[in-house]
């Protein structure tokens, strides 16, 4: 019995040290001062429960273990103690107390986006996000990357387990500087979803009609993984986060480059490509942008998305400036990609949707049509 008794206290001693080991049952560090901040508060509250389980079962077992009838012990008589009562209440709050000083400390210091050296507006899509520099005038839209969409279709052939980081890459990574002071602002477009890369220490709601804010000061260089954390509808999880942080000076070299293929991609009004090209990279866009819910092979899927291959939208010579438009502006769930893609983009994949799966149309859609159609109501 003395050794059943001695191997439980042995166990609990040793509950907080398991809980370190690669069971993945320990929160981790993270990346920022927040996390950090999380992590050592998650600690000091583990060891104080720790300490508590061990004195109240340790007490629970050695009365049990000693006040055995088999041993001829009487029960006591009394029916309460002033002392031990007040004891008990002292106690507990005293406890209570050392551990809500640093909590409350720890939320209002996560709520104090001030001083923020860079502000970062994400802003949730089905499925998709869009970020926002506003102080770089910079926009950049990520989704999930094609490897894994290809993956996640119905029949693709493609075993999710070889594909590197399934459902946990994007086509656009963010890129954000250690060791700065950044306000990340959250909100929606469509319907509700959440913001959420562990390793920063905290998520927010992305709410339309409403901004979420918080910081981060990331520490280390490196590639930080989320994703959505609020069901967002068919695509909730195929919307993964990737933040890259690098120094300051790689950050600043980054934006530059962004910013002029963002202006590239304003003045391609003017490109004329040939029926290959535009499959070429209509296909890419499609894949991106179009494949989750059409499918790679047009047919979509019944009573949710509707077929592209046969569809009058996609066939007849009379619906061209409709299709254009409709990708330009969106239709019911169908998001507007207008302000996402360039006009070369829309022209391609509009020309890739009246040639592939059998349309055949053989029309041929350049950006200048697109262009046009941007101004026509």
């Amino acid at each position: 019995m003395k050794s059943i008794f001695q191997k439980i206290i042995v166990g609990l001693v040793l509950l907080p040290f398991t809980a370190l080991a690669d069971w993945g049952l320990n929160l981790t560090r993270g990346a920022t001062t927040i996390s950090n901040e999380i992590y050592d508060l998650h600690m000091l509250s583990l060891w104080i429960v720790t300490i508590i389980g061990i004195v109240v079962f340790g007490i629970m077992f050695w009365s049990i273990f000693h006040h055995r009838k088999s041993k001829g012990v009487k029960p006591a008589t009394f029916s309460h103690s002033t002392t031990v009562e007040v004891i008990w209440t002292i106690i507990p709050l005293a406890i209570i107390i050392s551990l809500a000083v640093p909590a409350t400390s720890l939320l209002i210091k996560m709520h104090d986006t001030s001083e923020a050296q860079i502000t970062l507006k994400a802003t949730g899509y089905q499925w998709k996000w869009k970020y926002d520099y506003l102080d770089e005038d910079l926009t950049i839209y990520s989704a999930l990357d094609e490897k894994s969409s290809e993956a996640s279709q119905r029949d693709s052939g493609i075993n999710p387990m070889e594909v590197d980081n399934y459902l946990l890459d994007v086509d656009n990574l963010i890129v954000l500087p250690i060791n700065t002071k950044i306000r990340i602002l959250t909100t929606a477009n469509d319907v509700i979803h959440a913001w959420w890369v562990p390793a920063l220490g905290w998520k927010r709601d992305a709410i339309p009609g409403f901004i979420n804010d918080n910081w981060a000061v990331i520490e280390k260089p490196g590639i930080y993984r989320g994703q959505c954390a609020e069901i967002c509808g068919k695509g909730h999880g195929y919307m993964p986060i990737v933040v890259k942080a690098v120094p300051m000076d790689e950050y600043k070299i980054w934006v530059a480059e962004m910013k002029a293929e963002q202006e590239a991609k304003k003045n391609t009004s003017g490109m004329v490509l040939t029926m290959e090209e535009l499959m070429t990279k209509g296909e890419t866009v499609y894949k991106a942008q179009c494949l989750m819910c059409h499918q790679a092979n047009g047919q979509g899927l019944k009573g949710a998305f509707p077929a592209l291959a046969g569809s009058p939208m996609a066939t007849e010579p009379a619906q061209r400036l409709g299709h254009i438009k409709q990708i330009l502006n969106g239709k019911g769930i169908m998001p507007a990609y207008g302000e996402q893609l360039s006009d070369v983009e829309i022209a391609a994949v509009t020309t890739y949707e009246r040639n592939a799966w059998g349309n055949d149309t053989g029309d041929i859609v350049q950006a200048k049509e697109v262009a046009e159609a941007r101004t026509k109501k």
